[in-house]
């Protein structure tokens, strides 16, 4: 009853969202509708704008906390490292895939170790990103009252939030058969942390230091009373040193650093799938779409922490927009701007549970046919059990910051390392390049072994 009787208000108070938000989600049952004609039919900007979706999530949120825990310097080292690391980790998975005949991750562990190695790709891939899904829906579930309580000046419930837009909008985008139609609502995704990009950026102009902050018990204000910009006159004297950025930092926050980044860039249960649907596809293409993809998120990731901790230094947190909370009493810009990222993490969320659901149909359905029922109610227990985690488990964060730091280690690291030491028959144990990778991640084997990978790319496309 609750439920309905919130959405009554909702309802009565903008009729014209309510319509709007359905005809969307008419709109997006029209294209599921005619999904199953094109297959293979995914250009390389769709691609791009897909992979690019699929490493981009929360994480850069966080970034910025990252790099104040580490400083500038350990920060970019780290970031190249764990990039190129994943970049190679995606060459090599191409790789098996052409060799082993097969474009589904976990056919490749099942050809490569039988049933346990089709179970650990799986469990990987659930893991990893039920874990992503449920960040996502978090987002939705704390920011969105807020922007609706700034708009129409109400609060509602959040849990029932993540219901509504779970129904309206991911269930129909994730019903498509394809990820090629899901290009579309990737760019607009991009475009939405790319609006992010730009106003972290604009803000560091913006924002004195040391920076002042505001009253704890402020609440956000009608967007009729919201001035742009306005910074609260209540300042805290902070220490001058506290606006000097360090370089190197070491401090019991700093070994938190590696996993977020690793969780950043995790994309590789998308790969295939995108691999799949590719137009014209062949490997280099594939490889092209992951350099473009990785090298514009690197540059992302880099400029929205580097300026998200330049504006706060060492009193960002973990989260960023919050921190922006603290020191504007009401801002236009921000408000728009956490609209963008609820729209992009909405958006991201059909991406990120495509892999799921074929690593699902893999387990338990192999060798049938595609069936529109199976598919259909594959997806609704996904993102069922998914609003559960989300409304039930207040401390899902941390259950899942561990999971997804174990399983972005196994999907990037070992499992499609060891399925190139496997399957990967024409070139001998005792070559340069499974030596290499049988040491992959260990600094003294892989990073020689991806210099040379970089060098041979580079004199290749020379």
């Amino acid at each position: 009853m609750g439920l309905i009787h919130e959405l009554t208000i909702f309802y009565k108070a903008s009729p014209i969202l309510v319509y709007g938000i359905f005809i969307f989600g008419l709109f997006l049952t029209g294209i599921l509708l005619h999904s199953h004609q094109h297959q293979g039919s995914a250009s390389f900007g769709m691609s791009v704008f897909n992979l690019g979706n699929a490493i981009m999530g929360s994480g850069i949120l966080g970034l910025s906390y990252a790099m104040a825990n580490t400083g500038i310097a350990l920060f970019v080292i780290l970031l190249v490292a764990v990039s190129i690391f994943s970049l190679y980790s995606v060459h090599l998975l191409l790789k098996t895939a052409n060799e082993g005949g097969s474009l589904v991750y976990e056919q490749l562990g099942y050809k490569a170790f039988g049933m346990p190695g089709k179970l650990a790709a799986s469990i990987s891939i659930t893991m990893q990103n039920i874990g992503a899904m449920s960040s996502y829906l978090f987002i939705v579930k704390y920011e969105l009252p807020i922007v609706i309580q700034a708009f129409m000046g109400w609060y509602m419930n959040g849990d029932y939030l993540v219901i509504l837009v779970s129904i309206v909008i991911i269930l129909p985008l994730s019903l498509l058969k394809n990820l090629g139609y899901l290009g579309y609502t990737s760019g607009f995704s991009l475009l939405c942390m790319v609006f992010f990009l730009i106003v972290v950026i604009y803000k560091k102009f913006q924002i004195p230091c040391p920076y002042t902050v505001m009253l704890l018990n402020e609440t956000v204000s009608k967007i009729q009373n919201i001035s742009s910009g306005s910074i609260n006159t209540t300042a805290v004297d902070y220490n001058e040193d506290v606006c000097t950025p360090k370089y190197f930092v070491f401090n019991s926050q700093t070994v938190y650093a590696v996993p977020i980044l690793t969780f950043a860039f995790v994309c590789h249960p998308a790969i295939l799938p995108m691999y799949e649907e590719l137009k014209d596809r062949s490997r280099r293409k594939m490889q092209g779409v992951a350099n473009v993809s990785f090298l514009a998120m690197f540059i992302m990731y880099l400029l929205a922490a580097l300026f998200g901790y330049l504006t706060f230094n060492v009193h960002v947190e973990p989260e960023l927009l919050h921190t922006y909370s603290k020191v504007f009493k009401a801002d236009v810009v921000l408000l728009i701007v956490r609209l963008a990222v609820l729209t992009a993490v909405t958006l991201t969320v059909p991406v990120v549970l495509f892999p799921i659901r074929t690593s699902v149909n893999q387990l338990l359905c192999a060798s049938k046919d595609f069936s529109w029922i199976r598919h259909t109610i594959i997806t609704i227990g996904l993102l069922a059990s998914t609003n559960l985690l989300v409304i039930f488990v207040p401390t899902i964060r941390d259950i899942f910051g561990f999971i997804g730091a174990s399983a972005a280690a196994m999907l990037i690291f070992i499992l499609p390392s060891a399925f190139y030491i496997k399957l990967v028959k024409k070139e001998p144990m005792k070559s340069v390049q499974k030596i290499g990778v049988m040491s992959f991640p260990s600094p003294f084997g892989s990073i020689p072994l991806i210099c040379l990978w970089v060098l041979r790319c580079l004199l290749c496309q020379a």
